[in-house]
């Protein structure tokens, strides 16, 4: 078996998507089965990567516009190489692919990971909704990462029969914290709790909120956001603005070697996000490996709420409730029990559903079932 993992982005890029098409990646061929990578480069250049087991195909980018790498070679490219591939695994949203997959028509086997909907981006998805609706028919087996997005979403209403649910893994061994690195940051926070949250600095994210409800928190709290991205600026004003420069850093960019001390360091760790954008939230099962409680938003139709349950491994409020979040932060921080509770269920969880082997081995499950052979049961049916 041959297969094509097919994305907008791919490592050292860093993104939800692009971590799950690592994992998918490396994970398959260390099984034996052959899996290349074709991707957009985040450059106006052309690069072919030999990356030991694999191949990785980036082609030139003249720029991102509406959340889409503009990158044309990515269609004559996909044409010349599909025929040598059994299976094309296309993550999604990528309209570029989609457009690849309408012009090359290929016999291979078509597998479409639902990471989440186009949201934002009403006026492009105006004209893009013809050509997905052509996808979803066209696909042999979609993946989604929780039963929740094949509920919320309006476009797989349609195709539940081909949807397959297949958690994401994590892998606490490529999350270590260091030592040294975590009595830095609690020293340099000495005395308060330390609330932490990690993700690209866009609108979906909900850092404004965040932000917000650091006034409903007393001088012992301070919250840590690590990311970069469009809104720094906004968010740096926002801070400065509401006097919160104490209670509130922008850690900008984290060295991914370094993300597990501040897990470590954290005595809780907040989603803020708005929308359903935000498909799953790795970023909690990562907390979780660290028995870090989660605050997480309930986003309706989002896998958020399927990945952090509401009392078992943390708490849940409404979106765009700065008060709601930070009633739940106190809460936690004020009643260790709770938060070792909360904690230790996370740890269970994640530890023993969201595993990378339960994702590779459903993901082959997956495969199997498209080249009508049978499947062990490890991937789930709505």
């Amino acid at each position: 078996m041959r297969v094509l993992q097919f994305g907008k982005f791919y490592p050292p890029y860093i993104g939800g998507i692009e971590k799950v098409m690592y994992d998918v990646t490396v994970g398959l061929n260390s099984r034996g089965i052959h899996c290349d990578v074709l991707c957009s480069n985040t450059a106006r250049q052309y690069v072919e990567e030999d990356a030991g087991d694999y191949r990785i195909i980036r082609t030139a980018s003249h720029g991102v516009f509406l959340s889409v790498s503009i990158t044309p070679q990515i269609l004559r490219k996909f044409r010349e190489i599909h025929e040598h591939y059994d299976i094309i695994h296309m993550h999604l949203p990528n309209p570029v692919a989609s457009m690849a997959l309408l012009l090359a028509r290929p016999r291979s086997k078509v597998v479409l990971h639902w990471h989440n909907d186009i949201i934002r981006q009403k006026f492009m998805l105006k004209f893009y909704r013809p050509l997905q609706a052509w996808m979803l028919r066209r696909a042999d087996a979609i993946i989604v990462t929780s039963p929740n997005y094949i509920e919320g979403s309006p476009y797989l209403a349609d195709h539940r029969d081909k949807c397959y649910v297949v958690p994401i893994g994590v892998d606490k061994a490529r999350l270590r914290a260091s030592p040294g690195i975590v009595a830095g940051i609690r020293e340099r926070f000495a005395g308060k709790h330390i609330v932490f949250s990690i993700g690209r600095l866009t609108p979906y994210k909900g850092y404004r909120y965040l932000i917000d409800a650091a006034k409903y928190l007393d001088d012992d709290f301070v919250i840590l956001i690590a990311g970069s991205g469009p809104l720094r600026t906004e968010l740096s004003r926002q801070i400065a603005a509401q006097g919160l420069g104490g209670k509130v850093h922008l850690l900008g960019p984290v060295d991914y070697d370094d993300v597990g001390s501040y897990y470590e360091a954290s005595d809780v760790y907040c989603l803020s996000s708005i929308s359903r954008n935000e498909g799953f939230g790795i970023v909690q099962l990562e907390a979780m490996l660290f028995r870090k409680p989660v605050v997480s938003t309930a986003i309706e139709g989002s896998g958020v709420t399927w990945a952090n349950l509401d009392g078992e491994t943390g708490l849940v409020v409404p979106p765009e409730d700065a008060r709601a979040l930070a009633g739940a932060i106190v809460r936690i921080c004020s009643d260790r029990g709770l938060a070792g509770r909360l904690g230790d269920n996370g740890f269970r969880r994640a530890t023993e559903y969201f595993t990378m082997d339960r994702m590779l081995t459903s993901t082959i499950e997956v495969y199997r079932a498209v080249q009508g052979q049978k499947a062990g049961g490890g991937a789930e049916r709505p």
